[in-house]
């Protein structure tokens, strides 16, 4: 089993969920498996903490956040997970199959990071927007024939293979040694101070900022940036958009 402080560096985050039932159903999954982390983003119903189903779990539902924004849930992140199907969609992000999730997940916990696993609404799942923030998409297996789940069973069985095979004895050397990637938060940094710099170089027109927005916070998460390496980014760009501002009285722009 993972130790207590690795499970507190894993946050379950569930996007905008309509049923209060299925909340208190996932917090009681979490206690089941030992985790205490969990965040609502822009939930449905304004009375969700206290949802009937979570039991055992009472005090896990108090003390969740919430947060109105998936960006603003996962940026201290440095590994963010999407799950869902690919029954219905083409994934953008690396897809990584559920048993394959714990040494993917022991291998940021040996580094010492924050880890989250992103759960979308009962009715359609992460959309592709959200998808943009994770770095993978974890696919659950299920039969075709009906592919969803029930969203409290979903972060149960995703949970049970962290719990019992997160394990960090089945880690080379190499891959401990590995430097962290950048939160997911300086990402974000990055990602708009490049569209700030698209637009003051007139790169596309307003009709296409939307969809580069999305694709360069898919282009950061895949290049996999250690922090360091981010913050130099961010003042490369920093350089650049000051370049290309104009400068009040200054007529030469040979400089």
């Amino acid at each position: 089993m993972l130790t207590e402080d690795q499970r507190e560096r894993l946050e379950v985050v569930l996007v905008s969920p309509r049923n209060p039932l299925n909340i208190g159903a996932v917090a009681r999954a979490m206690a089941n498996f030992g985790f205490g982390r969990l965040t609502v983003v822009a939930p449905y119903a304004p009375h969700w903490r206290e949802a009937r189903s979570a039991v055992g779990a009472p005090e896990l539902l108090t003390h969740a956040r919430e947060t109105a924004t998936l960006a603003d849930a996962v940026e201290q992140c440095t590994l963010v997970a999407g799950t869902g199907t690919l029954t219905y969609r083409k994934p953008e992000s690396k897809v990584v199959r559920l048993p394959e999730l714990p040494l993917l997940i022991a291998g940021e916990l040996a580094r010492g990071v924050r880890i989250a696993l992103v759960f979308g609404p009962e009715k359609h799942g992460l959309t592709r927007e959200d998808l943009s923030y994770c770095h993978v998409l974890v696919e659950v297996p299920t039969d075709a024939r009906q592919p969803s789940m029930n969203l409290g069973q979903a972060v149960a069985v995703c949970l049970y293979e962290l719990a019992v095979r997160a394990c960090l004895s089945d880690l080379s050397p190499q891959e401990t040694a590995q430097k962290p990637g950048a939160p997911s938060g300086i990402l974000d940094l990055v990602a708009g101070l490049v569209e700030e710099t698209m637009r003051a170089a007139g790169y596309s027109p307003r009709s296409m900022q939307a969809a580069n927005r999305h694709d360069l916070r898919l282009m950061l998460r895949r290049l996999a940036l250690s922090e360091p390496d981010a913050r130099r980014v961010l003042g490369l760009f920093r350089r650049v958009l000051w370049r290309l501002k104009p400068k009040p009285g200054i007529d030469d722009k040979s400089y």
